[in-house]
């Protein structure tokens, strides 16, 4: 405790650093997610994703973080173990974000597309099980997230199965696909500004001082995605091509129209990742912060500190515009060929599996959901269009970060603990 009060400051720092180096990992690795499928279909070049993602994460960052951030800052371990040492939590939580973080960088410069959720999970789990006592972690509640991690793929491949199907059969099958598609992407594109809108109303504008009920968010994500629908069919109904071309030739038109709609689910799920992933890095400090601003109270509910959610917005746009693009290529080129309409597909599908478990507070792992996602649009083309051995050295990849992420853990906190005791 007086650890807590003597030292209080510069234990504050310290996680606020290691909280904005775990940010900037999540930048650097986990925004492929959002743009990778963007980039690789060529509907948007590396410059214009990361403008684009810089905006939109740190929007979904900072207005729609709080609800999966409490689920991680309480879920994973029982605080009432740390009541009467509350310093160990504190050494706990800057470690267990030093622990991920780094593992994040090693990841990113390779061009690993791992998982932040599983980094930080392995890490508060490695220093509270062997650092503090096994009895300190919910196991029921990691189950649940483990759960989530096979449910999650499962659900986004399912959906974009069903997109790139309902795609195929309403556009690319038919006589004319580009009369077709100019008659049925707007409802793509209301889909995804719904999707994008619901988010916002429902989790967003809380932060900002505006509770707006269910009924009425409903009401204004349906105009939103009206709007949305609308210019996109000005947008469409521009585009001139000729009608008496080759199929082939139609079919690359078709594409192009796509093209426009990947910019709005590219930002979907910019926002979506934003408001899902940030808790990775925001929740120990947030844990940190509460904890010696209350002398060592841990409290059942702590607000968090206005400085917080900024910090994690900008730690991912650095992460993102000094390393994003090395899994970006990865992710993009690597599991199978995408055009702008399967990338939409998997982008939506992506989103939308997002956006849900966001909503409910429980802590995915968008990169599992966005494999899930890309291998539903793969799948839809038959086993062959899938490469395989990029899929398993991601696999390989999730398994890894779980227990790298717990030893590092116990290491920082055994040093951490010797240095302040």
């Amino acid at each position: 405790m007086d650890i807590l009060i003597s030292s209080g400051s510069t234990l504050i720092i310290m996680a606020a650093l290691v909280g904005f180096f775990m940010a900037w990992g999540i930048g650097a690795n986990d925004v492929a997610n959002a743009m990778g499928t963007s980039v690789g279909s060529k509907a948007l070049t590396i410059k214009q994703a990361i403008i684009i993602a810089m905006i939109f994460e740190f929007a979904g960052a900072y207005l729609a973080g709080g609800e999966v951030t409490s689920t991680i800052r309480k879920g994973i371990i029982d605080a009432s173990y740390f009541v009467d040492s509350p310093e160990l939590l504190v050494f706990g939580m800057i470690s267990a974000l030093f622990a991920a973080a780094t593992w994040l960088l090693v990841a990113s410069v390779l061009g690993w597309p791992v998982s932040t959720t599983h980094s930080i999970v392995g890490a508060i789990i490695g220093f509270a099980a062997i650092g503090v006592s096994p009895d300190t972690v919910a196991w029921g509640k990691v189950g649940g997230i483990v759960g989530s991690w096979v449910v999650t793929p499962l659900i986004s491949g399912v959906i974009a199965f069903a997109i790139f199907n309902s795609a195929q059969k309403l556009i690319f099958d038919t006589e004319n696909p580009l009369k077709q598609a100019k008659r049925y992407v707007p409802f793509y594109m209301f889909l995804a500004g719904f999707v994008l809108a619901l988010v916002t109303i429902k989790k967003g504008l809380k932060h900002i001082g505006l509770d707006i009920g269910s009924t009425e968010g409903y009401i204004y994500a349906i105009i939103v995605a009206l709007v949305v629908a609308v210019i996109g069919k000005i947008f469409i109904s521009r585009l001139k091509f000729d009608e008496k071309a080759a199929k082939k030739t139609h079919y690359a038109n078709v594409e192009k129209v796509f093209a426009i709609l990947m910019i709005v689910t590219a930002c979907c799920m910019a926002f979506a990742h934003g408001s899902n992933d940030v808790a990775n890095a925001i929740g120990p400090l947030a844990a940190v912060e509460s904890i010696i601003s209350n002398e060592g109270q841990i409290a059942k509910k702590a607000a968090i500190a206005w400085w917080i959610l900024p910090l994690g917005g900008f730690g991912i746009v650095a992460g993102l515009a000094l390393f994003g693009h090395k899994v970006i290529a990865t992710i993009g080129n690597g599991i199978t060929h995408l055009t702008p309409s399967r990338g939409f597909a998997a982008e939506l599908a992506a989103a939308c599996t997002v956006v849900i478990a966001s909503g409910t507070g429980l802590p995915i792992s968008t990169t599992q959901t966005l494999v899930g996602a890309v291998l539903g649009v793969g799948m839809a083309r038959g086993i062959a269009a899938i490469n395989l051995g990029v899929v398993r050295n991601i696999v390989i990849s999730w398994v890894i970060t779980l227990p790298i992420g717990a030893g590092l853990s116990i290491i920082f906190f055994w040093i951490l603990k010797a240095s302040f005791t």
